[in-house]
């Protein structure tokens, strides 16, 4: 039997997931919404044979699972609304932007019973499962902490731009699109973090997004975590995360390229993916399915979603 699935949201992330689901055998996507009919007619294109629901409660009549890929605002709202109705939710990261309004949907979650699960996309991957191992297994050492580098020419990156909200500072942003998938990361290595300082620059435009995070983080035992990111300069992207050991150390390059030192270069550990997105998405989907069986899965927790954002919003107003 297959998932039935609604998206609700049909941007950049609606519509890769519309497609990735389409592809797999658990899940049957059985209506969508956008409220910008645009967004609609791209997702179409992609899946003809789709209903495009009037509403965002239409389409989740017939649906046992809701992917909400729609911007952090009304992202409670249509979660809570499928919640109430019986259905499990997929949600993508940030989990809001508002503390209290993601802990109110934490503990809504947790009391449905409903299956909850948020789209941190490293969660199910090669590289986080086998860096935890490592840590795990001791081929690391003892843990000395983590680095996160992520630079960019420009913000949004040009295949982000249709998705105009993430260059405004009331929801977008680097740090929530990018660093908080390091953090999650970070975390699952080294455990929970706390924020220690934090130096956020913006722009003269006061409604526009940060251009540098300057932060460091560190666990209850006092391992650091180090951020760094900025957006300007002609250069290619940089998205990298270190985990450091005395032993060996191992570094994240786009999310999902794994590569081990001992002291000398960096080298990988296993052969590029043609498709590395479809190698993770099939993952996270893999997942998923156990979720919504109730049984064990990597996939990130609320809470999980929550903590991340509790440091996240910190980073952004600044600390110490």
């Amino acid at each position: 039997m297959r998932v039935a699935t609604a998206i609700i949201g049909l941007g950049i992330m609606g519509r890769r997931m519309l497609e990735h689901m389409l592809r797999h055998p658990g899940y049957e996507v059985v209506a969508i919404w956008d409220p910008d009919p645009r967004a609609c007619e791209a997702a179409l294109a992609l899946a003809p044979d789709v209903a495009v629901a009037a509403s965002a409660e239409a389409a989740m009549e017939r649906a046992e699972l809701v992917y909400l890929a729609c911007p952090p605002v009304p992202r409670k709202a249509h979660a809570l609304t499928a919640l109430c109705a019986g259905k499990g939710v997929f949600l993508e990261k940030p989990l809001g932007v508002d503390l209290a309004e993601s802990e109110a949907l934490v503990a809504a979650c947790r009391a449905s019973g409903r299956p909850a699960a948020v789209n941190f996309t490293q969660a199910a991957g090669a590289a986080l499962t086998g860096v935890s191992q490592a840590a795990r297994s001791g081929a690391l050492g003892d843990l000395l902490g983590v680095d996160i580098v992520v630079t960019y020419a420009d913000w949004p990156r040009s295949w982000q731009k249709a998705a105009d909200w993430l260059r405004f500072r009331e929801e977008g942003g680097m740090t929530r699109e990018v660093i908080s998938h390091f953090l999650f990361f970070s975390e699952r290595i080294l455990g929970p973090l706390s924020l220690v300082w934090a130096r956020p620059s913006y722009p003269a435009d006061a409604r526009l997004c940060e251009t540098h995070m300057l932060a460091r983080l560190e666990t209850a035992e006092g391992l650091p975590v180090t951020v760094m990111a900025s957006v300007g300069g002609a250069q290619p992207d940089r998205q990298e995360l270190t985990v450091k050991g005395t032993r060996s150390s191992r570094r994240i390059t786009d999310f999902y390229v794994d590569a081990s030192s001992e002291g000398g270069p960096f080298a990988e550990l296993s052969e590029r993916p043609a498709d590395p997105r479809a190698v993770s998405l099939r993952a996270q989907l893999d997942d998923l399915l156990l979720c919504m069986a109730g049984k064990p899965n990597r996939l990130a927790t609320p809470e999980e979603a929550l903590r991340v954002q509790t440091l996240i919003e910190g980073m952004l107003r600044g600390a110490g």
